[in-house]
């Protein structure tokens, strides 16, 4: 008796230590959880003191970052399978709609017409006609180079439609495009400008052989070359003033597209010209009044009453004065100064003025006169021919192209002959005196000063052009 009372108090103390051993684990394990981050999650059983058996199989289930740490400490632990994940197959974005226009470019050969093109491109005379007759109202088709092309577009047939013409796309010039569309049953057509931006940017050269070569080398684009020329041209001689080593320095503008391609030249800001030393800055003033002129440094206008040289890149060939004239065999007094030049080379009025002469005169052959004042008139001889519009009594402006280098008359070459006649009577263009420009005063002077100093400042930072330029177009 005695002794089954002793075995089952041990039998107590047994299940007893049983528990406490599973208790003392289970806080160890929570204890363990703890440290890492990790929260316990019981089993649940029934807990009985009384029965080691069920006490003996309690156990915590650590979280999935726990089960991670172990798989990374012994591979060969594998985690229990998960339930498979069924997805959906890709879904494929439907096809793109056919394109209901297309464009059709065609580029005009000589002899094309707008309207022969349209009839190729199989519209009837009819609409070809109505097509023309609305472009003309935007631009005149008749100048319409061949070379240049022309975008037409068309609606694409249906089940229920034929092809439809809808518009067309022309780009006159390098800055501008003109359009027309369908409007129904009719059409309309414009002009728009393109949108551009300006960046500014500067050229220098030394001249070792002529200011046109010096140009070329130092990149300055022909449009900007040609209207430096100008802007010195009523003060200096190409021909006598310039030395070699004298310099040039130049500040303009260029307008570039959206990709950046330079499509156009604007104005020159800042010009400098070095001969022997002497500086001859000039820089562009607008007036109050709204016109533009170049000043020096004094504000002077560089603009003299008339140009010396009414023409470009042409070399003085003949001066004024007594000579041998080469056709007529005998001395004869040369009255005026000749300039060699290409056939076709644009030759200017030197000055504001009226024609008072205009057509053949003799051996002058091709011949404008222009009356500039009561006291100045000016002649240019041996024209291939005159520029549109010019007729006797027109108003011209100074710079504006009157005609046409040829060799018309008694004349051995293409050139022009150049006269500048005061009172009536021939005088040398190279000597005579030219009555200066006006010269600014008081405010007027104040603020072009400020702009000296401003182009000044800008010049210093500018870059120079790139290699490739836009045409003179």
């Amino acid at each position: 008796m005695k002794l089954s009372m002793k075995f089952r108090s041990l039998l107590s103390v047994f299940a007893l230590g049983s528990v406490v051993m599973v208790s003392a684990t289970v806080l160890m394990d929570s204890v363990h959880l703890q440290e890492t981050g990790s929260t316990p999650v019981f089993s649940l059983a029934p807990i009985s003191l009384g029965n080691p058996a069920v006490a003996a199989t309690l156990r915590t289930r650590p979280s999935s970052s726990v089960i991670n740490s172990y798989l990374e400490t012994d591979p060969s632990i594998k985690p229990a399978p998960t339930s498979p994940v069924h997805t959906i197959g890709e879904v494929k974005a439907p096809p793109p709609p056919p394109p209901t226009f297309i464009t059709k470019s065609l580029t005009l050969k000589s002899g094309n017409t707008l309207s022969g093109i349209l009839t190729k491109a199989g519209l009837s005379n009819n609409e070809a006609a109505e097509i023309v007759t609305t472009f003309a109202t935007a631009y005149n088709p008749r100048r319409i180079k061949a070379g240049q092309s022309i975008d037409m577009q068309f609606r694409l047939a249906t089940e229920t439609t034929p092809e439809q013409f809808s518009g067309l796309s022309f780009e006159p010039t390098k800055t501008s495009y003109v359009r027309l569309e369908r409007d129904g049953n009719t059409f309309k057509a414009w002009q728009e400008d393109k949108v551009l931006t300006t960046r500014l940017f500067k050229s220098e050269g030394q001249i070792t052989s002529s200011l046109y070569l010096a140009g070329v080398r130092a990149n300055l684009p022909v449009p900007i070359l040609a209207e430096f020329i100008r802007a010195y041209s009523w003060d200096v001689d190409f021909q006598r003033s310039i030395r070699k080593n004298d310099t040039f320095a130049v500040f303009y503008e260029a307008h570039l597209d959206g990709n950046g391609e330079i499509v156009a030249y604007g104005k020159i800001l800042f010009a400098e010209l070095v001969l022997s030393g002497d500086k001859l800055p000039i820089y562009l003033f607008s007036l109050p009044d709204g016109r533009e002129d170049y000043f020096d440094l004094t504000g002077r206008s560089a603009k003299k009453t008339l140009m010396r040289t009414p023409i470009d890149g042409a070399r003085l060939s003949s001066n004024y004065g007594n000579r041998k004239h080469p056709i007529l065999g005998y001395n004869k007094l040369h009255t005026g100064v000749d300039f060699a030049a290409p056939r076709g080379t644009p030759i200017y009025a030197a000055g504001d003025g009226a024609i008072d002469y205009i057509g053949r005169k003799g051996g002058y052959g091709k011949y404008i006169r222009i009356r500039h004042n009561g006291e100045y008139s000016t002649a240019y001889a041996h024209m291939k021919g005159f520029a549109r519009s010019m007729k006797s009594g027109k108003r011209v402006r100074q710079g504006q192209v009157i005609g046409y280098v040829g060799t018309t008359g008694r004349s051995t070459g293409p050139h022009l002959h150049y006269e500048i006649l005061k009172n009536k009577r021939a005088v040398n263009p190279m000597k005579v005196k030219m009555p200066s420009g006006e010269k600014l005063k008081g405010n007027n002077l104040e603020t072009f000063l400020q702009l000296t100093r401003t182009r000044d400042e800008q010049f210093a930072t500018l870059d120079s052009p790139p290699t490739t330029v836009a045409s003179s177009e």
